[in-house]
């Protein structure tokens, strides 16, 4: 039975070395499930999740937070070279925007 009102951040991708595919919670940074079809690798993790997260229950530990119910902000502080710096402060002045504009524009590609 899946876990009630789940909404952590799954993925499936194909794991080359395992020849598998591979279930993977971006919440659950060191769980993952191998199956032979995507589906059944979701399954997997979705199961192996609530496991831990009943396991977590149990002994007092804090559950993470699910990405999804996690408000942003929209800033964070990212550190570059002086020269990264300098080249992007050139390419938003000759574009008439904002730093920032063009670092966001850059990050979100």
């Amino acid at each position: 039975m899946p876990l009630k009102n789940d909404r952590y951040t799954y993925r499936v991708t194909w794991s080359e070395d395992d020849q598998e595919y591979v279930g993977l919670c971006a919440e659950f940074p060191s769980l993952s499930w191998l199956a032979k079809t995507p589906e059944l690798a979701l399954k997997g993790i979705r199961e192996i999740v609530k496991s831990v997260i009943e396991d977590m229950r149990r002994t007092g530990e804090e559950i993470p937070q699910p990405i999804a119910s996690k408000r942003y902000s929209g800033k964070f502080m990212v550190r570059v070279p002086p020269e990264v710096h300098r080249h992007l402060a050139i390419q938003a002045s000759e574009s008439g925007v904002s730093l920032n504009r063009i670092a966001g524009a850059k990050l979100s590609r």
